[in-house]
C-alpha cells in the first residue's frame, strides 16, 4: 500500500499578497490616506515578524516590502484619479471633447424593449484612456460596438462623475459616433478577427446554442439569449456564460498534453505561448488575468525543473495584478476567481480524500468535491452581488463539468479555423453542438426546479450574514453534542418549507380562470381551458423570463393559440419563451404588421418553431372546453403608420367568455380605438385588461360602457410612462370596479365569482426610475430606486427651489394616503443637476437634459418624451424657455428620517407635497 503524505502549501506570500489586497480595497473604498495607512500598519507587521522571527524570513520579507509599496502606489493613483482636472470637470457636469485610447472591448447594454423601441443592445460601456486618467465611455452601440481595444478615437460628450470603489476619473457620456478612429493594433485586429469568425460560424447552430458558444469560449455575450441568462443564473451556472481561468486551463492543458511527448520543457513554452494568444483573444478580464499570472508562474516553474506549487502562484497573481492595477481589487470577478481557486487549491484535495476514504470512487469523488467546494467559497460573494442563493448549482456544474472541455477546445479550434477556411469552421462547431445544447438543457431543468434558488438579503451585509451562518452551522456540526440537533433542525425545515412550495403550492390557486402575469412593463395574460395543462396566452410581454416563469407556475404545457394584440415591443418580447418546450398551436396578429422589424421577428420564431401565423378577423370565433374567444376589432382597414399610437389603435380586441365571466382583453387601444369598439353593442365585461397599461388616453365613455368588476392592470414598477394614470384608476373605481396592478399586487388570478387571488413576490430592490410630474404629484409606488424631475416656469403651480439644486441636495415628499391622511412617505437626495437653461425648443430641452440628466439606466425616446412632456407645453407654454432638471435618488422614509423631522420646522406640511431641506 502507498505511503500517504500530508499535502503541504507553502503560504509564505500570502500575507504579502492580502496585504496588497487589503490596501487597494481601502484606497478604492475610503481614501488615498486609508491605503496610505493600511500600507504602513501591514509593513510594521513585517517588520516586527522579520525582527522576532514570527515568521519564515521570506514571508516576513515579502510582507515589509509589499505593504508600504503597495500603499504609496495604490495612495498615488486614487489621489490622482480624484484630483485629475476631468475629475473636476465631471463634478461639474461639463462638456468636453478628447482623444480617448480603449482600453476593453465595448461590453454591451440589454435595453428592455417597450412601444416600438426593439430590446436588445443599444448601449455600449468602454473603458479608455485620455489625459493620463482612466474614463468610462457610455455611447450608442450601432457606432461604438465594433471598436477593439488599443484605438484611438476623438469623442465628445458630457462628463458624468463616476460611480466609487475604482480609479475612474469620470464617465463621458456620448450621443454620436467616434470621431477619426485610428487603426489598432495588429494584434487586437487578429483576436478582433478570430471572433467574429467564432460568432459567425456559431450561427449556423439554433439561437440558443448560436450565443451561448461564443459567450462560453471568450466571453462574448451579446448574443445569448436573455432566457439563457436567468435559467443559468438560477442554477449556478452564470460562470460559464463569462471567460475565465477555466477556459484558460483547459486550452493551455490541451496543448501541453498535444506537445507532451516533446518534452516537457517545449510543452510548457507552447503552452505558454497558447496562454498569449488566449488572453489576447479573450481580453483583459480579471479571472483571465489571475489564472493567465498563476498559469505563467507555474508553466516557468516546469520550463526550469522547480517544483510547483499552486498557492505560491496564485498569490503572486494576486500581488502582481493588484499592484499594476488597483482597480482589480474591487472587482467582483477578481474576488471570485481568486476565492473559488483558493478553495480549490486548500480544501477541494481533502474533500475529494475524505470521500474516498468512505468508499466514493476517487473520480467521482474529485468531481464532487470541486463544485461543491467553489459554490461554498464564493457563495458569500454571489449572494451578495445577486441576492439570491442557487440549491441546484453543485448539481448542476457536476452534470455540466464533462461538456465544458471539449465545447471549450472546439470553440477554440473554429476560431482559429474560421479566418482560413469557414465551412471547416462551422463543421467544428456542429461538433461542438451536442455539448452546447447539453449546457442548456441542464440549465433550464435545473432552473425549473421548485425552490431552486432562495432569496437572499444582497450587498455586503447579506454575504456577511451567510458567512455568519455557515459557520454557526459548521461549528454546531462539528460539535457532537449538538450534530444531531443541528441535523434534526435542517431536515425539519427543509421537510416543513419545501412541501409549501413544491407538494402543496401556494400559486397556482386552483380554479384560476385568468392570469395576468407580472412581466414588468407590458401585458402577458393567460387563459384557462378546461384541461388542465392547456391555455391560450394573449401577449407574451417584453421578457422571455418573465413569462416563462409564470407559464412554469402555471403548469402550461400546450398552448392552442398565442395572440399578438399588436407587435410593440413589451407584448411580443415573450414570444420565444411561449414557443419553446410548448406546443403551440398558431400565433394570432392584427392587421398592422408594423413595426416591420417586429413583424419580422414573429415570423421567424414562429417559422423556427414550425408554428403558422394566423390574422384573425372582426367577428371570427375560437372555442376549446372551458373557453371561448371572439374578436371584436379591429374592423377599420389598417393605415400604414409606424407611430405608436396608430400601432395601438389597431390591437387585436378579444373577449373570452370564461367560467369566471366575460373577460374584455384590449390590448393597448388609445383614444381612436375605444371610440371606435363604442358602436359595439354590449361591451359589458366582468373582467377588464385595463388598455394600454392605464394610460391615461382612455376615454370615460368606453370605461363606462364596460363597467368591469375587475380591471386588470399589467404595468411595470416605477415605469417612466406615468401608468397608470391616476384618472383612470378613479374613473374605474367610481364605476365600482376593483383596480388590481401587477406593479403592486404582483401575478393576479381571477376565479369564479370575480375571486381574485394575488401573488405578490419579494420586491425588487434593482435601481427603478421614478418620475415625479411636478411638487404637487404624490411619487407613484413605493420601491428604492431613482427619480428624475423637470420644472419650468408657467407650467407647475408649485415651482420646485431650483435655483438651490445641487448635487446632494435634499427633500421629502408627502403623499396622500388610502385613508386620507397625509405622511411624508420618501425623502429624495438629487445625483444629477442641470442649471437654469434657456431652452429654444422642446427638442432642444430634449437634447440638454439628455446630456446632462439621462443615462443607460434612463432612456426615452425623443418621440416619447414629447408625446409625455410636451403635450400640454405646446399648447399653452410659449418657447423659448428657461428650464432646469434633476435626478434623484430615493429611499422610503425610515426611522433616521423621523429623527431628522423632528428637529425640522411644520410649517408648510399640509399645503406642498415637498419640503426642501
Amino acid at each position: 500500500m502507498a505511503r500517504r503524505h500530508p499535502v503541504t502549501h507553502d503560504y509564505r506570500l500570502v500575507p504579502a499578497a492580502t496585504a496588497v489586497w487589503a490596501t487597494a480595497l481601502a484606497g478604492l473604498f475610503l481614501s488615498w490616506q486609508a491605503a496610505v495607512l493600511i500600507g504602513l500598519l501591514t509593513g510594521g507587521i513585517g517588520l516586527a515578524a522579520w525582527r522576532r522571527a514570527w515568521w519564515p524570513k521570506t514571508c516576513a520579507i515579502a510582507l515589509l516590502l509589499s505593504g508600504p509599496m503597495a500603499g504609496a502606489w495604490v495612495g498615488g493613483n486614487v489621489l490622482r484619479a480624484e484630483t485629475h482636472p476631468l475629475r473636476l470637470a465631471a463634478d461639474e457636469g461639463r462638456s468636453t471633447t478628447l482623444t480617448a485610447e480603449l482600453s476593453t472591448r465595448p461590453r454591451g447594454i440589454r435595453a428592455a424593449g417597450f412601444g416600438g423601441h426593439q430590446a436588445g443592445v443599444d448601449h455600449v460601456v468602454i473603458t479608455a484612456t485620455a489625459n493620463g486618467a482612466t474614463i468610462v465611455i457610455l455611447a450608442p452601440a450601432e457606432k461604438w460596438r465594433d471598436l477593439v481595444p488599443g484605438q484611438e478615437v476623438t469623442v465628445k460628450g458630457s462628463l458624468a462623475p463616476p460611480r466609487p470603489g475604482d480609479l475612474t476619473s469620470a464617465l463621458l457620456r456620448v450621443r454620436g459616433p467616434p470621431v477619426d478612429p485610428r487603426p489598432p493594433p495588429a494584434w487586437q485586429r487578429w483576436a478582433d478577427h478570430l471572433r467574429d469568425g467564432l460568432s459567425r460560424a456559431s450561427a449556423s447552430l439554433d439561437a440558443e446554442e448560436a450565443g451561448l458558444l461564443p459567450a462560453l469560449v471568450v466571453g462574448d455575450t451579446e448574443h445569448v439569449v436573455p432566457r439563457i441568462v436567468d435559467e443559468f443564473r438560477t442554477a449556478g451556472l452564470a460562470h460559464l456564460l463569462a471567460v475565465s481561468g477555466a477556459n484558460l486551463a483547459i486550452v493551455c492543458g490541451a496543448v501541453y498534453l498535444l506537445l507532451r511527448k516533446t518534452g516537457p520543457r517545449k510543452a510548457a513554452v507552447g503552452a505558454l505561448v497558447a496562454l498569449v494568444c488566449f488572453v489576447v483573444l479573450a481580453g483583459p478580464e480579471p479571472s483571465v488575468l489571475r489564472a493567465a499570472v498563476m498559469g505563467a508562474v507555474a508553466l516557468l516553474a516546469l520550463f526550469l525543473g522547480r517544483e510547483r506549487s499552486a498557492l505560491p502562484s496564485l498569490a503572486t497573481a494576486v500581488l502582481a495584478l493588484v499592484l499594476i492595477d488597483p482597480a482589480l481589487g474591487a472587482d467582483p470577478g477578481f474576488a471570485l476567481s481568486v476565492t473559488a481557486t483558493a478553495a480549490l487549491v486548500l480544501v477541494a484535495p481533502r474533500w475529494a480524500r475524505q470521500l474516498k476514504e468512505r468508499g466514493v470512487p476517487q473520480g467521482f469523488a474529485e468531481a464532487l468535491a470541486v463544485p461543491a467546494v467553489a459554490s461554498l467559497a464564493t457563495a458569500p460573494l454571489v449572494v451578495g452581488l445577486s441576492g439570491q442563493i442557487s440549491l441546484v448549482s453543485v448539481l448542476a456544474n457536476l452534470l455540466v463539468a464533462p461538456v465544458v472541455a471539449p465545447a471549450t477546445v472546439l470553440g477554440v479550434l473554429a476560431a482559429a479555423v474560421a479566418p482560413l477556411y469557414p465551412p471547416a469552421a462551422e463543421v467544428v462547431v456542429h461538433v461542438a453542438g451536442p455539448a452546447v445544447t447539453w449546457l442548456i438543457l441542464v440549465g433550464r431543468h435545473a432552473a425549473a426546479v421548485p425552490g431552486a434558488a432562495v432569496s437572499w438579503p444582497e450587498g455586503w451585509v447579506g454575504g456577511l450574514a451567510l458567512v455568519v451562518v455557515t459557520a454557526v452551522v459548521f461549528l454546531l456540526l462539528r460539535n457532537k453534542k449538538t450534530r444531531v440537533l443541528t441535523v434534526a433542525v435542517l431536515v425539519g425545515g427543509f421537510v416543513a418549507l419545501v412541501p409549501m412550495r413544491t407538494i402543496a403550492p401556494m400559486w397556482p390557486p386552483a380554479g384560476w380562470k385568468v392570469v395576468s402575469c407580472n412581466v414588468g412593463q407590458g401585458d402577458a395574460l393567460v387563459l384557462a381551458t378546461a384541461e388542465a395543462d392547456r391555455a391560450v396566452v394573449v401577449d407574451t410581454g417584453p421578457d422571455p423570463g418573465a413569462l416563462d416563469r409564470c407559464l412554469k407556475t402555471l403548469g402550461i404545457k400546450r398552448i392552442p393559440l398565442i395572440v399578438l394584440s399588436h407587435l410593440h415591443a413589451d407584448h411580443i418580447g415573450g414570444l420565444q419563451a411561449a414557443l419553446t418546450g410548448r406546443a403551440v398551436g398558431a400565433v394570432a396578429v392584427g392587421p398592422l404588421k408594423e413595426p416591420e422589424w417586429a413583424w419580422r421577428e414573429v415570423r421567424r420564431q414562429a417559422h423556427a418553431s414550425g408554428v403558422r401565423v394566423v390574422e384573425p378577423k372582426a367577428g371570427e370565433r375560437f372555442a376549446w372546453p372551458g373557453l371561448e374567444l371572439e374578436v371584436l376589432g379591429p374592423r377599420r382597414q389598417p393605415v400604414a403608420a409606424e407611430t405608436n399610437t396608430v400601432v395601438n389603435d389597431y390591437s387585436l380586441v378579444l373577449r373570452a367568455t370564461t367560467p369566471a365571466g366575460r373577460v374584455l382583453l384590449t390590448g393597448d387601444v388609445e383614444l381612436a380605438g375605444q371610440a371606435a369598439l363604442l358602436g359595439e353593442r354590449d361591451l359589458e365585461a366582468d373582467v377588464l385588461k385595463v388598455p394600454h397599461h392605464g394610460s391615461r388616453y382612455s376615454l370615460p365613455a368606453f370605461l363606462k360602457r364596460v363597467r368591469p368588476r375587475v380591471a386588470l392592470v399589467s404595468v411595470g414598477t416605477g415605469n417612466r410612462y406615468g401608468h397608470p394614470s391616476p384618472q383612470v384608476i378613479d374613473a374605474l373605481r367610481a364605476g365600482g370596479a376593483l383596480v388590481l396592478r401587477t406593479d403592486k399586487d404582483g401575478d393576479l388570478a381571477v376565479l369564479p365569482g370575480s375571486r381574485v387571488v394575488r401573488r405578490k413576490r419579494r420586491t425588487e430592490m434593482d435601481q427603478t426610475w421614478i418620475r415625479l410630474y411636478n411638487a404637487r404629484y404624490p411619487i407613484p409606488g413605493g420601491s428604492p430606486g431613482f427619480a428624475w424631475a423637470m420644472w419650468q416656469p408657467g407650467y407647475h403651480a408649485t415651482p420646485w427651489p431650483h435655483d438651490e439644486l445641487k448635487p446632494d441636495f435634499a427633500y421629502y415628499l408627502c403623499e396622500t394616503l388610502d385613508d386620507g391622511t397625509r405622511a411624508i412617505t420618501h425623502r429624495a437626495r438629487t445625483t444629477h443637476v442641470l442649471p437654469p437653461t434657456e431652452a429654444e425648443s422642446p427638442e432642444a430641452a430634449y437634447d440638454l437634459v439628455a446630456e446632462h440628466v439621462f443615462d443607460d439606466g434612463l432612456r426615452i425616446a425623443p418621440n416619447v418624451w414629447h408625446e409625455y412632456h410636451y403635450n400640454v407645453l405646446k399648447g399653452e407654454a410659449p418657447w423659448p424657455q428657461r428650464i432646469t432638471a434633476w435626478r434623484a435618488e430615493v429611499e422610503p422614509v425610515g426611522p433616521h428620517v423621523h429623527e431628522e423631522l423632528r428637529r425640522f420646522p411644520r410649517t408648510g406640511w399640509t399645503k406642498s407635497d415637498s419640503i426642501a431641506l
